[in-house]
């Protein structure tokens, strides 16, 4: 988007006079080298990377509700959208907005819907429709502090545990968090393939610290293969059943409206592989683990983490989402003063990757680094029972039995390295750095 003229040299005299201020008033100077290094490069936010890897993955529709921080995604893409065939649709509300995306994805089209945390509990009896339906679909949360409407523009890691389980019933999904803005661009065709192949919904995590924040990263390739294959709409046998589920993996193919021979009454209801309203506890039992499946299948083929640092010492910690940077700064700031201290950064949360308590298993302690809330163990009332832990923690500690500890904080900004690494002197006992 451009700026007028007078917006531009407005600008850059204020830049010139923080500069001269500066320059009288402080009694120190950081001096920030250029990067070396010729790779194209392009500039943006965490919510532009959003918006242009949506375009690249071949997506047909974005609906949405504006709601802070997610909205400028929708900006974004109500600029450029239309010159590759995409449209964006604002919906009256958040319930409509995942309403449309889920009708034009059972059409045929590849859909997903934008929103924050208060629109992941109102979108939350359509999620469980999506499941259910197994029709394909990606939700992009981009987190800000809660609870109700809380801290709209700050950022914060409390909606794991409701992107989780908020859907009544069993409801087994796929939960994906980028760490960087350039995941950003580059989960959204990762989200879009999963959704599609594993007749899936698929949400994606990011954050405010992630929405606002600007980085330079290389310029991507578009690739072909990074978009949606045609939509197959050869003729449908008669014994083709619209939930032909594979009994090893709950896959089935997927029929879409036009197909010859495909009509079938869709429900949210239980139903066998004819869509067959279906209430018997044989059928609803099969059903359940079909949908379950395939949450397995995905795992199989993920790639277990990868520990920065050595792959053994006394403390692993573990994060997600926007924390990497500061998470690893502060392993290498105590690293340096002799503690065996490495990190593991988590990009699926549902499944989570593969190996991750053989990975434990080689530390003395591991403890999760979140911003959301936890109890501080010394709290008064607070006992090894009643202590409400971070939510990664949490998930952890329940997938792996490991005694996964938690330090969080809720600060309404980006966690910093200095913060992170004084928890982890006070966690091994050293106290501050000398």
């Amino acid at each position: 988007r451009k700026k007028s003229e007078a917006v531009y040299t407005t600008s850059v005299a204020l830049v010139d006079l923080g500069y001269q201020w500066a320059s009288q008033h402080l009694d120190f100077r950081i001096e920030v080298p250029r990067a070396p290094g010729d790779a194209a490069l392009v500039v943006m936010n965490g919510n532009e990377a959003l918006g242009m890897g949506a375009i690249a993955a071949g997506f047909e529709l974005c609906a949405m509700y504006p709601i802070t921080p997610a909205t400028s995604v929708s900006h974004y893409l109500s600029e450029v959208f239309e010159r590759f065939g995409g449209l964006v649709h604002q919906a009256e509300d958040e319930i409509a907005a995942i309403g449309v995306a889920i009708g034009a994805s059972y059409a045929g089209k590849v859909a997903l819907t934008i929103t924050s945390g208060p629109g992941l509990a109102l979108k939350t009896e359509f999620l469980g429709l999506a499941i259910m339906t197994e029709t394909p679909l990606v939700l992009v949360d981009v987190q800000r502090g809660g609870p109700s409407t809380g801290l709209p523009t700050k950022v914060e890691q409390s909606d794991l545990l409701a992107a989780l389980f908020g859907q009544p019933g069993d409801a087994p999904h796929v939960i994906i968090a980028p760490a960087t803005i350039e995941e950003c661009f580059h989960v959204m065709v990762t989200a879009r393939r999963i959704a599609e192949t594993f007749r899936a919904v698929v949400m994606v995590l990011t954050d405010a610290n992630l929405a606002t924040g600007v980085t330079p990263f290389p310029r991507p390739t578009p690739d072909i293969r990074w978009q949606a294959a045609p939509i197959d709409l050869a003729p449908v046998g008669a014994d083709d059943l619209p939930y032909a589920w594979d009994e090893s993996t709950g896959l089935s193919p997927r029929i879409v409206p036009g197909q010859p021979g495909g009509m079938f009454t869709l429900t949210g209801l239980s139903h066998d592989g004819r869509s067959k309203v279906a209430y018997s506890a044989g059928i609803h039992q099969h059903t359940s683990a079909m949908r379950s499946r395939k949450i397995a299948v995905l795992q199989s083929v993920l790639s277990p983490p990868q520990v920065y640092g050595p792959m053994e010492g006394d403390l692993l910690v573990i994060g997600w989402g926007s924390t990497k940077g500061a998470i690893e700064e502060a392993v290498d700031r105590v690293r340096a003063e002799g503690l065996a201290v490495s990190s593991l950064h988590l990009r699926f949360l549902s499944p989570l990757e593969p190996g991750i308590k053989a990975i434990c298993s080689r530390f003395r302690n591991v403890m999760a680094v979140e911003i959301n809330y936890s109890d501080e163990p010394d709290a008064p009332f607070i006992t090894e029972e009643n202590r409400r832990r971070g939510q990664l923690a949490l998930l952890l500690r329940s997938a792996t039995l490991v005694d996964v500890d938690s330090w969080t904080r809720v600060p309404g900004e980006p966690l910093r390295p200095g913060a992170i690494a004084a928890a982890l002197r006070e966690r091994l006992g050293r106290g501050a750095a000398t």
